[in-house]
């Protein structure tokens, strides 16, 4: 069994993902920031500290995913907590969304929380994707062509008022991990067996292809097409490609110019539950 990876920052100060990949456990986490946009030591943000908050509990591997998963929700309260956040409005928490897989005796053990994923490839070239369930970005993505054509004051607002709203919606319609109990409502978990698979996908939203038009449930088979056409640093390649000939994110909406991405692509991993890596992708 072998395994790449990417983490690479986007177009931010400072990458809010992470991730692991070390013996027989991988995961990626994609941080998010509290509304308030706050700043701690070394100006390191919230959503960086909640996706290493939960990778530092992930990464004892000592505990099924699922309670790792509580136990990360957990840390990041804590941390919250040390770091003096106003918790009385839910727009100042930190967040992370979290995919975990676990590789033990021809079984992947596995749990999602957010926008991170985790997609089957079978040896016949089919593909599953463990969770399917709408984006929660949908909505707010939607609003692109009104920011676009009317430039800023409403338009804005309304675009501003939408982020506000879905963000106080977490684990009320859709999951992280953040602190509140609740999140653990939102943890899919499961095993599957690994006879018939040739390689597992872990990514953040970073790795999304781009769309013109928001897709309220994402379409990856166009994505696992170009991994197997380009492999994993080739298809990062290209999704950098398309977003740089849109720097203004007018053609294809989302909500930086470059996401940040944490990825990890696993060959064989029926044949081993130890891994050797094979690169890092550039």
């Amino acid at each position: 069994m072998k395994f790449e990876y990417i983490l690479e920052k986007g177009s931010g100060k400072l990458n809010e993902d992470h991730l692991i990949a070390e013996g027989n456990i991988f995961g990626v986490f994609d941080g998010a920031t509290s509304l308030d946009q706050k700043t701690f030591e070394n100006g390191q943000t919230g959503g960086f500290l909640a996706s290493s908050a939960a990778k530092s509990v992930f990464i004892k591997n000592h505990f099924p995913l699922v309670d790792l998963a509580k136990g990360a929700n957990k840390a990041i309260y804590c941390r919250m907590m040390d770091h003096g956040v106003d918790l009385t409005r839910k727009e100042n928490f930190w967040s992370t969304s979290a995919a975990v897989i676990r590789i033990k005796d021809r079984m992947l053990e596995w749990v999602q929380t957010g926008d991170a994923y985790i997609i089957l490839i079978f040896h016949d070239n089919t593909h599953k994707v463990l969770v399917e369930q709408d984006d929660h970005d949908y909505e707010t993505l939607c609003l692109w062509p009104a920011k676009q054509k009317h430039g800023t004051s409403e338009a804005n607002v309304l675009l501003t008022d939408q982020i506000r709203k879905k963000r106080c919606e977490m684990n009320l319609t859709y999951g992280v991990l953040n602190g509140e109990d609740s999140a653990c409502d939102f943890l899919y978990h499961g095993h599957e067996p690994l006879d018939q698979v040739r390689e597992v996908l872990l990514f953040t939203d970073g790795l999304s292809i781009p769309t013109e038009i928001p897709e309220r449930k994402r379409n990856f088979t166009p994505l696992v097409r170009l991994y197997q056409d380009l492999g994993l640093a080739g298809l990062k390649n290209r999704i950098r490609q398309i977003e740089a000939l849109d720097p203004e994110c007018s053609r294809y909406p989302r909500f930086k110019p470059h996401d940040d991405i944490a990825a990890i692509a696993i060959q064989d991993p029926a044949f081993s539950s130890t891994a050797a890596p094979l690169n890092q992708c550039r």
